[in-house]
């Protein structure tokens, strides 16, 4: 009688396991990355709204061109609002990301040892924690 190939059969879906857990974390790490590019970003464009807007409100300028450029720049600052609603969407794609990988570690290695079972962090309760997509200029105070 032949044996059955159950330990490679076995083995395959370990493997694979072991390389989505691995390319989830690489997602996240990337998420991660893309956050602080974004939060330098957008640290750098507030500054300088914020320069501009305090340069055109000095006593010398003055004149619906000034108001008009004020006016840009309060719009531009909604915008980088955004920015705020973005970090949420990242963390919150972070944290289910670590669930998964966390909830396919526990399932892969299940048999491994007599560590007990991993601590996993819950699954966020909502799908998207920011409902908002868009966002109208309204009377902005400049820093």
């Amino acid at each position: 009688m032949r044996p059955t190939p159950a330990p490679a059969a076995a083995a395959l879906p370990l493997l694979v396991a072991v390389d989505l857990q691995d390319n989830l974390l690489m997602v996240a790490l990337d998420l991660d990355r893309m956050q602080t590019l974004l939060d330098g970003a957008c640290d750098t464009l507030l500054a300088g709204f914020s320069g501009a807007s305090a340069a055109l409100r000095t006593p010398a300028s003055a004149g619906p061109a000034v108001e008009r450029a004020i006016a840009h720049l309060g719009t531009a600052i909604v915008a980088l609002q955004f920015q705020d609603m973005g970090s949420q969407l990242i963390a919150h794609t972070q944290r289910r990301l670590r669930y998964c990988t966390d909830r396919l570690a526990q399932e892969a290695f299940a048999d491994d040892g007599d560590d007990g079972d991993a601590v996993i962090e819950p699954m966020p309760l909502h799908p998207n924690p920011v409902t908002q997509d868009e966002m109208d200029a309204g009377s902005i105070t400049l820093f």
